[in-house]
C-alpha cells in the first residue's frame, strides 16, 4: 500500500504480501530523503506523487463502464475500468505491486458479513491480554450523507505508528498462534472490505512514558474514483506531551499536511476538528474502526438490518426468509441454532467457547449473554478424542460433551460445535443424513485446536485430520443416539433392531404408542406376518429368511414408529402451548390487576378533586 499525497515525496506505506523487510529497507534508500528528516517507522518509504485522474474511455454509449465506478453491491465491486500506469522511472527498484481490486477480491473469502464482523471482534478479544475490558459493535452516521455506518471500539492496548503501518499492511502479524485467535495478519483488511467500501481507523497508544494517536484511511471508494492502480493508504500520527498534540512529522510539513488532506476529503469527518474529536471518547489506549459505504444488497438495501431489532443487527435478505405462522415452526426459529443465521446477537452468544469473566460484547449499546450450549444439554455425557497427527511426539486430545437439545424432541436440531483456540468455526454441524430421524437432538461441543481453520475462520481445511474427525464426530453421535434415544421416547428406525426380535419381543416404546390406535395396528401387522409365515412354511417371524421375504411388514412397522414420534412430537407441541398460555393468563391476570389498582387510583383522586371544586 502506498500513501501519495499531491506533494513530490512523502511518507508512504506499500500494502504488499511479502514479509521481506530488507527489500523494503533497500527501496527505502534508494529513495531521494533528506538527512535532517526523522527516522522512519518500521513500513513506511517515501514514493511519488499521486498521479492527476483521468476518466477512462466509455465501452459504450450507455455509459456502462461509468456506471460501475459507482456499483455499491459488493458480489459486483470488483468489476471497474483498470487503469494502466507506465513503467516506474530507472531509479525505481521493481517490486510486486498491489492492485486496489485486490482489496475487493480479498475480502470475498468471506461469504456473509457475519464472518468479516467476528474477525473484527477477534482482535478485541486478542487485546484482552492488554487490558481490553469490551468491544462495541454499533450503528452510527456518516455525517456527510446520513448514512449508515458500521462502529467497532475496544479499550485494548491500542496500535503505534508502527502497528496501525503493520495492521493496514498484508500479512504482518506478530500475534502469537498459541495464545491468539488471529495469526494470518490479513484479517482486517479482508472484513473491513467486506462489509463496507471504507474504513477509518483510530487508534491510541502508550508505550511506558511515550503516547501517540493514529489515523489511517483504507479507502476503496478513493482508490476507484481517483482510477488507481496501486493501493494507497493516507495515515498521520500524533505524539502526546504535555497536553499537547503534536504531529509526527517522517519526511516535511507539507507532506503530513497532505496525509491528512486525502484522509478529510474522503473520511465522513470533513475538518480536523472533526477528526480529533474521534479520539476523545478512545482515551489513552484502545482503537476505533469505523466502516461506511456499507455494501448493498441486490435490491438496493443496505445488507445490515439496523430496523428490525433496535438491539441488534441483522442480515437484511435472513431475516425475513422462512418467517412461518406455524406454532411448531416457530418455535423451531426461536432457537439459537435458526437465529444464528441473521441475529449478531445470537451469532455473538456462542461465538466464544469459554465465558469472559472482565470482558463484555456490547451490540448497540446492549452487552451480550454468552450461551454456553454444552450448560444447555440434557442426559450429556463427555468423551476423549485422540487424533493421530502423525510424526508429532507430543500427545494431543480434545474433550467433546454430547447431550439431547433441552427442548429434544421438539426441535429436531443436531450437529456438532467445533471450536478452534475458543472461536466457533462450524456451528451445529450436522453428520447425519436428512430425513432419518436417527441422531435428532444430539448435539455436542469439542474444541479442535489440533487442525487449522480457513483463513475467513468458518470452516476447516479438508485435511486427512478433519477427514479422521469428521468420521469420529459421527461415530459419536450414532452411539450415543442408539444407547439414549430411548430416554426422549424415540424408538429406532433402523431395521437391525427390528431382525433382531423375535415375533413376541416385538414391541414400542411406552412414551411413543400412547394412541391405541396405532398400537393395533402393530399387533394386526405382527399377527398377520406370523400367519403368513405359518401357511407358507417360511421361516419364523424374526429370522433373516422371513423379513428379506415380507420386507414390506418391517417398512410398515418403520412407517408407524415415525407416526408415533410424530405424535409425540405434537403432545409436546400441545403441552408447550398449555405452558405458554397459562403464562399469558398469569400475565394478563397480573395486567388487570395492576389496572384495577389504577383505575380505584383515579377513581380516588377524581373525587378529592370533586370535593374540592365544591368546596371552592
Amino acid at each position: 500500500m502506498s500513501i501519495i499525497t499531491e506533494k513530490e515525496s512523502f511518507n508512504a506505506v506499500e500494502l504488499g504480501s511479502s514479509d521481506d523487510e530488507e527489500g523494503r529497507v533497500r527501496h527505502a534508500k534508494r529513495t531521494k530523503t533528506s538527512t535532517s528528516q526523522q527516522q522512519q517507522p518500521l513500513h513506511t518509504v517515501p514514493v511519488n506523487r499521486v498521479p492527476e485522474f483521468q476518466a477512462p474511455p466509455l465501452a459504450s454509449s450507455n455509459g456502462q463502464d461509468q456506471a460501475l465506478l459507482e456499483c455499491r453491491s459488493f458480489w459486483k465491486a470488483g468489476d471497474y475500468y483498470v487503469l494502466h500506469k507506465k513503467p516506474g522511472s530507472v531509479e525505481d527498484l521493481e517490486h510486486a505491486r498491489v492492485h486496489p481490486k485486490f482489496l475487493h477480491s480479498n475480502a470475498t473469502s468471506h461469504k456473509g458479513p457475519f464472518g468479516a464482523i467476528a474477525e473484527l471482534m477477534d482482535n478485541a478479544v486478542d487485546e484482552i491480554c492488554h487490558g481490553a475490558t469490551f468491544v462495541k459493535v454499533d450503528k452510527i452516521y456518516n455525517s456527510r450523507d446520513n448514512s449508515p455506518a458500521l462502529l467497532f471500539q475496544d479499550d485494548g492496548g491500542g496500535m503505534d505508528p508502527g502497528c496501525i503501518r503493520q495492521c493496514m499492511s498484508l500479512g504482518y502479524s506478530e500475534k502469537k498462534a498459541n495464545t491468539t485467535i488471529g495469526q494470518y495478519g490479513n484479517g482486517f483488511k479482508t472484513s473491513t472490505m467486506r462489509l463496507g467500501a471504507d474504513a477509518i481507523v483510530f487508534s491510541c497508544a502508550t508505550r511506558g512514558s511515550h503516547a501517540t494517536q493514529s489515523i489511517g484511511l483504507l479507502s476503496y471508494t478513493f482508490l476507484r474514483r481517483t482510477g488507481q492502480d496501486d493501493v494507497i493508504v493516507p495515515m498521520v500520527d500524533f505524539e502526546l506531551a504535555e497536553n499537547q498534540r503534536n504531529p509526527i512529522i517522517y519526511t516535511s510539513q507539507d507532506d503530513w499536511s497532505g496525509n491528512f488532506n486525502l484522509i478529510a476529503e474522503w473520511s465522513p469527518f470533513a475538518t480536523k476538528e472533526e477528526l480529533l474529536r474521534q479520539f476523545d471518547d478512545i482515551g489513552c489506549h484502545g482503537t476505533k474502526i469505523i466502516i461506511y459505504n456499507l455494501w448493498l444488497n441486490d435490491e438496493g438495501l443496505v445488507e445490515l438490518d439496523f430496523d428490525s431489532d433496535e438491539e441488534d443487527i441483522c442480515l437484511r435478505d435472513e431475516v425475513t426468509r422462512g418467517q412461518s405462522s406455524r406454532q411448531h415452526d416457530r418455535i423451531i426459529e426461536s432457537h439459537i441454532s435458526y437465529r444464528l443465521r441473521f441475529s449478531l446477537r445470537a451469532y455473538a452468544s456462542i461465538l466464544y467457547l469459554r465465558k469472559f469473566t472482565d470482558f463484555q460484547i456490547i451490540i448497540r449499546g446492549v452487552p451480550v449473554q454468552q450461551y454456553h450450549i454444552a450448560d444447555e444439554l440434557k442426559f450429556s455425557k463427555v468423551l476423549t478424542y485422540k487424533p493421530h497427527i502423525g510424526s508429532i511426539s507430543k500427545e494431543v486430545s480434545a474433550e467433546a460433551t454430547i447431550g439431547f437439545l433441552k427442548e429434544a424432541p421438539l426441535i429436531g436440531v443436531s450437529g456438532f460445535n467445533v471450536y478452534h483456540k475458543n472461536r466457533l468455526i462450524r456451528p451445529f454441524w450436522r453428520l447425519t443424513y436428512d430425513g432419518n430421524s436417527r441422531g435428532n437432538g444430539v448435539v455436542g461441543v469439542i474444541e479442535a485446536n489440533f487442525i487449522e481453520p480457513a483463513h475467513d475462520k468458518q470452516d476447516f481445511e479438508r485435511s486427512a485430520l478433519f477427514l479422521r474427525l469428521e468420521t469420529r464426530l459421527k461415530q459419536m453421535t450414532v452411539d450415543y443416539w442408539k444407547s439414549h434415544f430411548h430416554l426422549l421416547g424415540f424408538q429406532s428406525p433402523d431395521k437391525r433392531n427390528v431382525k433382531e426380535c423375535s415375533a413376541d419381543e416385538i414391541h414400542l416404546d411406552q412414551h411413543v404408542i400412547e394412541v391405541a390406535a396405532n398400537l393395533e395396528q402393530v399387533q394386526s401387522l405382527h399377527t398377520s406376518a406370523v400367519r403368513t409365515a405359518g401357511e407358507s412354511g417360511s421361516a419364523p417371524l424374526g429370522s433373516k429368511e422371513s423379513l428379506s421375504a415380507d420386507g414390506r411388514g418391517s417398512e410398515l412397522i418403520d412407517k408407524l414408529c415415525e407416526e408415533n414420534i410424530q405424535l409425540f412430537m405434537r403432545c409436546e407441541e400441545q403441552r408447550q402451548k398449555e405452558v405458554a398460555l397459562r403464562q399469558t393468563i398469569e400475565e394478563m391476570e397480573a395486567k388487570l390487576e395492576d389496572m384495577r389498582k389504577k383505575c380505584s387510583l383515579l377513581v380516588s383522586r377524581i373525587e378529592n378533586r370533586k370535593k374540592q371544586r365544591t368546596i371552592e
